[in-house]
């Protein structure tokens, strides 16, 4: 008999310490969206199933847990990504002609782990920018996704660029259904040549040519040189590929120190982006910390075909790998019912410290250190009550 207090696999409580790193972190991360003009939105964590999947594909659908509504007998979804409900808020709630930002921060669910370390549960972070077609939309949204992992410590940053129109293009009047499709996206993602030559068998020789090309076409900039060589010269390709050098070029003078990568077969979301995508990694970690891209069909359900383009991340992920500036230590308060001392406690808490009287009777020990490390305590001197490092000895009062 499985004890009561276990939980599912790829579930996990955050304690303290950790859930002070994630908060630091949601704390910085919306600021750093604020600062840059983006709008705070909290979605519901369900909606009818048919507004969480719609347009978005059927990789989205199987990571969504369902449920039945006992109110109106509807499907229900919990969201497994906040996207398409920003997408929804953009197009119904808030109408706005222009450009729109917008971020959001809260919990989503998956039906099964993204990676082996991932959690079924990631505190999902993300920005959107609606209403604007042009790229400079896309590299103010890779922007601030560096910033946010530079604000969190993360070094040597790596970012990987794609674009869903290359294979779109390499694909242009092909007649295949959902499933070939989907094949061929998932054999190239796990880069199976074998697998690609049997699900292109029946296509033209430039188009079976083409994909085989794609298994080989990542790497760095050298690899925007071959595609242009080994790739069909097709408008959406042309395309993909000069969007794909403006982006490198604009992050090259953003930051030098920056690497950048190109992987023109990772179809990662083939059915959702409509044009540049990018991944992020950092030292210490192998799988992405934060993606995104150009997905321009996603509010066309919603009435409101707009541009859109964004991106996220797991802030329980990133918390894993941040190197985040040492808090302050706290300090310790004797316990008194000294009206003087209980207002210095109040002007302190305030102010943003953390005061933690000592109870009385209370002993000390490891434990509560640990969890609250307090470095500095409240001692009464001829002054009144002050704030001094643990452990010197008090001005004596006249």
């Amino acid at each position: 008999m499985l004890s009561a207090w276990l939980l599912p696999e790829h579930i996990a409580d955050v304690l303290p310490a950790e859930a002070a790193r994630i908060e630091q972190l949601r704390r910085s991360l919306l600021d750093r969206a604020r600062c840059c003009g983006f709008e705070l939105v909290i979605p519901p964590l369900l909606e009818h199933l048919e507004s969480l999947l719609s347009g978005t594909g059927r990789e989205l659908d199987l990571r969504t847990f369902k449920l039945v509504d006992q109110l109106s007998g509807r499907m229900l979804g919990l969201r497994a990504d906040t996207t398409p409900q920003a997408a929804r808020i953009d197009a119904h709630l808030l109408n706005r002609e222009g450009v729109t930002r917008l971020c959001y921060c809260g919990p989503v669910l998956h039906t099964r782990p993204q990676g082996l370390r991932a959690s079924r549960e990631p505190l999902q972070f993300g920005a959107e920018i609606f209403g604007h077609a042009g790229l400079a939309a896309d590299l103010e949204a890779q922007e601030l996704a560096l910033d946010a992992l530079r604000g969190a410590g993360v070094r040597r940053l790596v970012i990987d660029l794609a674009d869903a129109r290359v294979l779109r293009g390499v694909l242009a009047g092909v007649p295949l259904d959902a499933t070939r499709l989907q094949d061929i996206v998932q054999a190239l993602s796990e880069k199976d040549a074998p697998a690609v030559a049997t699900l292109a068998a029946a296509a033209p020789p430039a188009t079976r040519r083409a994909l085989q090309a794609l298994l080989g076409l990542y790497g760095g900039e050298e690899v925007l040189t071959a595609a242009a060589r080994e790739l069909p010269e097709r408008p959406l390709v042309r395309q993909a590929l000069d969007d794909l050098a403006w982006l490198a070029a604009h992050l090259r003078a953003i930051d030098p120190e920056l690497q950048i990568g190109f992987d023109l077969s990772d179809m990662s979301g083939y059915a959702y982006y409509s044009g540049p995508r990018f991944a992020l990694y950092g030292a210490g970690w192998s799988d992405a910390l934060a993606r995104g891209g150009r997905y321009d069909e996603v509010g066309a359900v919603f009435g409101r075909n707009r541009p859109a383009v964004g991106f996220s991340l797991d802030l329980r992920a990133l918390a894993a790998v941040s190197r985040l500036p040492a808090q302050p230590t706290g300090i310790v308060a004797p316990w008194s019912e000294d009206p003087e001392l209980r207002h210095a406690v109040r002007r302190l808490r305030e102010a943003g410290e953390v005061v933690v009287f000592a109870l009385p009777d209370q002993v000390p020990d490891e434990a509560s250190e640990a969890a609250v490390p307090c470095g500095r305590e409240l001692v009464h001197t001829a002054g009144g009550w002050v704030v001094q490092p643990r452990g010197l000895v008090a001005q004596a009062e006249d």
